[in-house]
């Protein structure tokens, strides 16, 4: 159901006779987010430019005087609080989100989806308005599978787009925080949320939804920015007689419970006026065999015409995927040189534990390079970027023995094999953003080193029900396990022109927050562990950290106001990691969401 209005619900306009006066910026429109580079005092799209570099072009903190760096204010952004009564609970909500900067204003949002206006003009933040799209706190729970989660807004036009945890897009008015409109996207009754800041691709507003867990078929949808009205929706896993759907060999529909969901924020690139979006494991995550075949486009890169929606090309990293290593990771473009050769390419590092540069323009391969430590699912890929462990000849892929749960013998056909997977399954990279810097021509991995086990439960055909998880098995680790043990992380960097890894800082837990890299030669990390760490672009040294005191599981960003640059990041523990992997790093286990938005300067 679509819904349309002009009067905010929940909106609380809260700056009173100045909201019109200093609550007003340009409209934001679609050759300013094309051309955002033009201004690096501001951060306009999710992920800073829309080819998701997280570069920023200010320098005024660089790496000789990041050194001095200090608070410039502090923000509680509230929205701690928990909720669920029966078999899933959430004992608070997190926050995964980016800010967004206009002119000195910031747009955040908590893991409820309460979107705030602040203004920082005057040096210490001001709140112009709030904005609650009031979820029912304890049906969310219920179709979350990891946290209850918002990794923040967009802006087009006069507007400020947000996702919500139930399914729902709003736009809200950018001066006076009331609402525009809502759109009822996803089906919270199947299973199905939103938890990824939109795309703005032109006239369009492009999400994708989370589900994949629970049976769902994933898919991409694009609205009108006026109205929210649905321009087209395209599936990601093909329905009986579509491209593809002959990669599903059963003969019971598990298509139709299929996965592929598209959870993190996609790419646009006007000029081929394609959309490439990574896709999520096939449901169920570890019975495999319930899914014969390769199970397109499940794990997998696709672009997609921005008018229509039609799939151009696809590209599938893991096939028939029996480890949850989905391929939703952001999609970066990046022209320039690659092996001699004047590339367009996305690249994408994958949980697979692997990084790939395809062409944008085709989709083919042109590197890809191992960037964790230690994978032991494959050993390496061919010509094609395909696991060298792929059996083109075999329906359920066992890629190397020992690795993957796979059904095991019983009298009542129930039995598991456990197996222990390097990188393990929360991947060797999950959703925190990676970033590329023009200057030194470096992709900036935030990786997850280490290993873990799962086992597998044979699924039954007919007996999935929606809102219950679909898994087939379940992940698992301990801090004790003699095979696997500590999970911990790294900063990897890559030279995007040869593919190799240049440079590593390895790190004591694993890197749950994403990466910044600025002209000021630098990259920014929030660690899980409470700190945000600035290090050289080139070596990778790091040059100065801050204790905040509670988990990071946030991208830092930066912008200028009053002519001066900020550093901004969320602190706040949320996400997968407390509720399926935090025994492997048992530390972490004491750390408190403070939900707080912390702001960084040089001294007067």
């Amino acid at each position: 159901m679509k819904l349309k209005t002009s009067l905010g619900r929940f909106g609380v306009a809260l700056a009173g006779a100045t909201l019109a006066v200093s609550a007003i910026a340009g409209t934001v429109t679609t050759d300013r987010l094309i051309n955002s580079e033009k201004e690096p005092g501001n951060w306009l799209n999710h992920h800073g430019n829309l080819e998701a570099h997280r570069y920023s072009g200010l320098a005024h903190i660089n790496k000789t005087n990041v050194k001095d760096l200090k608070v410039a204010f502090t923000f509680a952004m509230g929205g701690t609080q928990g909720g669920g009564k029966e078999v899933i609970s959430f004992p608070f909500a997190g926050l995964e989100g980016t800010p967004i900067a206009e002119d000195g204003f910031l747009y955040i949002t908590t893991g409820w989806g309460v979107v705030t206006k602040l203004d920082t003009n005057g040096g210490s933040p001001r709140i112009v308005w709030q904005y609650d799209p009031a979820p029912d706190r304890d049906y969310a729970t219920t179709v979350a599978c990891c946290g209850i989660n918002n990794r923040g807004v967009a802006l087009a036009d006069d507007f400020v787009i947000s996702p919500v945890i139930d399914g729902r897009i709003v736009a809200i008015n950018k001066i006076d925080g009331t609402l525009v409109w809502e759109a009822q996207v996803a089906d919270p009754g199947n299973g199905e949320t939103i938890t990824g800041a939109p795309l703005i691709a032109g006239d369009k507003v492009v999400t994708g939804m989370a589900g994949a867990e629970f049976g769902v078929r994933g898919y991409l949808e694009a609205m009108d920015i006026k109205t929210g009205e649905q321009v087209w929706r395209t599936y990601t896993v093909p329905a009986p007689g579509e491209p593809g759907s002959e990669t599903w060999k059963d003969d019971y529909g598990a298509w139709k419970t299929g996965g592929g969901t598209t959870w993190v924020t996609g790419s646009w690139d006007p000029e081929l006026n394609i959309i490439v979006w990574g896709t999520a494991n096939p449901g169920p995550d570890w019975d495999s065999a319930y899914r014969p075949g390769d199970n397109l486009w499940t794990d997998s890169t696709l672009a997609l015409d921005a008018d229509t929606g039609e799939i151009v090309w696809g590209f599938q990293h893991t096939p028939n995927d029996p480890y949850d290593f989905d391929s939703i990771n952001e999609n970066t473009f990046v022209d320039t040189n690659i092996e001699g050769k004047f590339q367009r390419a996305t690249l994408h590092a994958n949980r697979n534990g692997y990084a790939y540069a395809l062409d944008r323009v085709t989709g083919k391969c042109l590197w890809a390079t191992q960037f964790v430590e230690e994978i032991n699912w494959s050993d390496g890929l061919d010509e094609n970027c395909r696991p060298n462990s792929y059996d083109p000849n075999v329906d359920v892929q066992t890629y190397v023995p020992g690795t993957a749960a796979m059904r095991g013998t019983s009298t009542e056909g129930r039995g598991t094999i456990e197996g222990t997977l390097k990188p393990g399954h929360m991947g060797g990279k999950n959703w925190p953003p990676t970033a590329y810097s023009p200057q030194t021509n470096y992709y900036y991995i935030p990786t997850i080193d280490g290993c873990n086990k799962a086992f597998t439960e044979v699924t039954v055909p007919g007996q999935h029900k929606p809102r219950q998880l679909f898994l087939g098995g379940a992940p698992y680790s301990t801090y004790e396990d003699p095979d696997c043990g500590r999970i911990w992380g790294s900063i990897t960097a890559i030279d995007v022109q040869t593919g190799k890894v240049v440079a590593k800082h390895t790190t004591k837990y694993p890197q749950l927050g994403g990466l910044l890299t600025t002209a000021g030669g630098l990259v920014f990390s929030g660690y899980a562990e409470g700190a945000v760490v600035a290090h050289d672009a080139v070596t990778l040294e790091e040059l100065w950290r801050f204790e905040t005191g509670s988990a990071i599981n946030a991208p830092p960003m930066t912008y200028m106001a009053g002519g001066k640059q900020y550093v901004a990041i969320e602190v706040g523990l949320g996400g997968a990691w407390p509720q399926w992997f935090v025994s492997s790093t048992p530390e972490l286990k004491a750390q408190v969401p403070s939900n707080v938005l912390y702001v960084f300067e040089l001294p007067q």
